[in-house]
């Protein structure tokens, strides 16, 4: 299987990438500002979870067709997109002062982490850029390629959970504060769903 320098080299790099500021750890951030370090961990969990299917995307050879085919890509992202509208158009929506209090309760954990998946899954990106990073740490003089695929894969879901785990902790214990203020939660409810509105266009223009 993977030497262990491979192995380090491979913590390292997934460990920068987690921290390096995109789509998925800015999602943890404000979900965990404006909703609890707690629901921060479960859309982590959801997060990483949705890790596991582009890495057996990956392994598996389906992570290739969104690198071939404009069409399976452009159908994903979009579906991605029009998600992350309907999440802006909550956020909004709760940040009213009548349905702050309703929010709360209708927002299970479980909510919070199919949130996660649905939002990890339906970015292309994921797969493709996991079908260009991945191989890089492999060896067939390591043994089964696949194998070791999965293996990465799994190191790398630990990495980005660390990280974002770290971040929704952090991120909770701010936004715990923050909601001490006056209309401290409609405003990181505003925030919350300013940025969703930006991930979901941004998530609509990207290309392969």
């Amino acid at each position: 299987m993977l030497n262990i320098d491979t192995i380090l080299l491979f913590i390292t790099a997934s460990t920068l990438l987690a921290l390096a500021p995109g789509p998925d750890n800015v999602f943890v951030l404000t979900q965990s500002m404006s909703k609890g370090a707690k629901p921060g961990i479960f859309v982590t969990l959801g997060l990483c979870t949705g890790l596991i299917v582009h890495t057996s995307a990956v392994a598996l050879g389906v992570a290739a067709i969104f690198q071939t085919s404009q069409l399976a890509f452009d159908i994903l992202k979009y579906i991605g997109a029009t998600y992350l509208l309907y999440l802006a158009y909550l956020s909004f929506k709760s940040s009213s002062t009548h349905h702050l209090k309703a929010n709360h309760k209708e927002l299970t954990h479980m909510k919070l982490y199919k949130r996660g998946i649905f939002m990890n899954v339906t970015n292309p990106k994921v797969s493709i850029f996991f079908l260009a990073f991945l191989p890089q740490f492999t060896n067939p003089q390591n043994g089964n390629i696949t194998l070791q695929i999965f293996l990465l894969g799994f190191i790398f879901i630990l990495c980005t959970f660390v990280v974002f785990g770290s971040i929704s902790i952090l991120a909770g214990k701010i936004g715990s504060w923050f909601n001490k203020t006056k209309n401290g939660e409609a405003i990181l409810n505003k925030i919350a769903g300013t940025v969703f509105g930006l991930l979901a266009l941004k998530l609509a223009f990207i290309q392969r």
